[in-house]
């Protein structure tokens, strides 16, 4: 059964869906949203659904954030809530057919709301666009299959053998093939919902996998791509007996879940602007290398949004932990990978799984933007092991990447001072949580030891 559907005939062509779950994106990657009955498709696809803008800037438990004008100073006022014109996705994870429709938010005048992050992408693609340019995106994302009798993650059983998986098993065939009944309905569900997914292999940890997307002239079809294809793992692995995580570190001793962006420049004509023929790539394209670098320190929280996410960036936790660029290097923040010319491209490898895709490829499409418009030239790439060399550094913690976002001088020339303030004053109350919140391990080391 086709699973998207233009959403004008979902009521006709699809009569078994009986709801439809309409949603927007928060800061966090979140999907928020109403489910309605199926026949009252047209109210969503002619705006005429309504939603408070403050959801767009709830913290991760879902609560208001405290001080934020959007709730009591503005008495919580509704948004209009517009189609993104994606078709919608046919779900077949829950008990009954649903539809999934995507929308964006627009203020009560009919302009874009600032604040919303699959806006903030929409903004920079379009200054790209009056320069004549068009990004080609692809991502990379990570993830864990996990054992959901537990609140803290422990490894699968494999559905073959019945034992849990307790090695890390890099690129193994085995693990790919015990779970393949899992991995071909997350294949099947990305066909029909037009999520391109290209290679899947067995990563480092147990129980993890990452699955690649093929390249995109289109950055916010591939943001659109990763945060379906999330909702998508998470129901289907629940469906076979498992729970699926994006958390950048759910496992303190194993390896990360990382959201790798490759992205290249077009012009017109189709033709790829970083390749020189060579090896080395264009001027254009150091130039957006050293945009990257500029902006990472200050930016570092969109790529790492949370507690979890800095356990991810440890040095040597093979993830970047120091701003630098090299060629066919992994161990540094931004790779320029081999192979064909004509594929010349940036690897971004700074974010976490559990990253927003559309704040992501925002700063780093901006980052890219500001080093082409001021012609930066990057320092000398690095070779070797980043990790042991002494290079600066991303924000080592969660309240140093907050205060730098904050502080920084490029981020108000990528997101809007509206997205900026919202993000700050979550990350702000998220942090001050945590901060009170006593763990057992504190316990375990202090309680009668001090």
């Amino acid at each position: 059964m086709d699973r998207t559907a233009p959403i004008e005939r979902l009521e006709s062509d699809h009569p078994e869906v009986d709801a439809i779950f309409a949603c927007i994106c928060d800061l966090n990657g979140v999907m928020r949203g109403k489910r309605l009955p199926a026949d009252q498709i047209d109210k969503v696809r002619d705006g005429g659904l309504r939603m408070p803008l403050s959801l767009l800037g709830m913290d991760i438990w879902g609560e208001d954030v405290e001080g934020s004008d959007l709730v009591f100073d503005t008495g919580d006022a509704d948004g209009i809530c517009e189609h993104t014109g994606r078709p919608a996705s046919l779900v077949n994870w829950t008990e009954r057919p649903t539809a999934f429709v995507q929308l964006w938010t627009l203020n009560e005048d009919g302009t874009p709301f600032a604040g919303d992050p699959r806006r903030a992408l929409a903004s920079v693609v379009a200054r790209f666009a009056e320069r004549g340019l068009t990004p080609v995106v692809a991502t990379e994302l990570e993830f864990y299959i996990v054992d959901p009798s537990k609140s803290a993650p422990q490894p699968p059983r494999s559905p073959v053998t019945g034992k849990r998986l307790d090695s890390d098993g890099a690129l193994s065939l085995d693990e790919l093939q015990h779970f393949d009944s899992l991995l071909n309905e997350i294949y099947d569900g990305c066909r029909a919902q037009d999520i391109p997914a290209d290679s899947a292999i067995s990563e480092n940890g147990a129980g993890q996998f990452e699955i690649n997307f093929k390249h995109l002239a289109d950055p916010l079809k591939a943001a659109d791509d990763a945060v379906l294809f999330k909702r998508l793992v998470r129901g289907l692995a629940r469906k076979h007996g498992f729970a699926a995580t994006f958390m950048a570190k759910p496992y303190g001793d194993r390896a990360g879940s990382g959201m790798h962006a490759h992205v290249s420049l077009i012009d017109a004509e189709g033709r790829n602007l970083f390749d020189d023929g060579g090896p080395d790539g264009t001027p254009l394209m150091r130039n957006a290398v050293s945009g990257l670098l500029r902006t990472m320190p200050e930016l570092g929280l969109i790529f790492a949004p949370h507690e979890n996410s800095y356990r991810r960036l440890l040095p040597g936790a093979h993830a970047p932990a120091s701003v630098a660029w090299g060629y066919e290097n992994r161990t540094v923040a931004i790779r320029i990978p081999g192979g064909d010319h004509r594929a010349r491209r940036i690897e971004h490898r700074v974010a976490g799984a559990d990253a927003n895709p559309y704040l992501v490829l925002t700063a780093i499409l901006g980052g890219m933007l500001l080093g082409i418009e001021e012609e930066w030239t990057p320092p000398d790439p690095v070779t070797g092991d980043a990790y042991s060399m002494r290079l600066d550094r991303l924000p080592p913690d969660w309240a140093s990447a907050i205060d730098a976002f904050a502080r920084g001088e490029h981020g108000e020339r990528i997101f809007s001072g509206r997205l900026r303030r919202m993000f700050e004053q979550c990350k702000r109350q998220e942090l001050g949580r945590f901060t009170r919140h006593v763990t057992d391990f504190e316990y375990h080391s202090y309680l009668e030891a001090v």
